[in-house]
């Protein structure tokens, strides 16, 4: 079973989503902040990480930075998740290293594409726009 690590300061996004990706039949670990998902990453070596882009402590490009940093997650599949649906935001966001800009609300359906089409071996995923 693969295990995403989804870290989003919003209590309610975590539930929604954990309830999504556990139903999908994904193992899911929680973080409330970008320092947490970097040591909860570091711990459990997940397979797919999702941050939202604006957390306290550490913000999603600065836990991306940190999680990039470490040779364990260099091909890992790392998700942006924000509020901030400006084209310049998804360019700043691939450009930093993020495998996938994706923005709230979020459409569950395409979440759950995008997420099987990562983790599923059957072939490489692109970014793709959010319908």
């Amino acid at each position: 079973m693969a295990t995403i690590l989804l870290a989003d300061d919003s209590e309610g996004s975590r539930e929604l989503l954990s309830a999504v990706f556990s139903s999908s039949g994904y193992s899911v670990v929680l973080a409330q902040d970008g320092r947490e998902a970097v040591e909860l990453a570091f711990e459990s070596v997940p397979d797919m990480v999702i941050l939202d882009l604006h957390m306290p402590r550490l913000d999603g490009y600065q836990a991306l930075a940190e999680l990039r940093a470490d040779s364990r997650f260099a091909a890992t599949p790392i998700l942006a998740l924000t509020a901030s649906a400006m084209e310049s935001d998804r360019e700043r966001a691939l450009a930093a290293g993020f495998s996938e800009f994706l923005t709230k609300p979020i459409n569950l359906a395409f979440l759950r594409t995008r997420i099987s089409r990562f983790l599923e071996p059957q072939g490489e995923a692109k970014p793709q726009d959010q319908p």
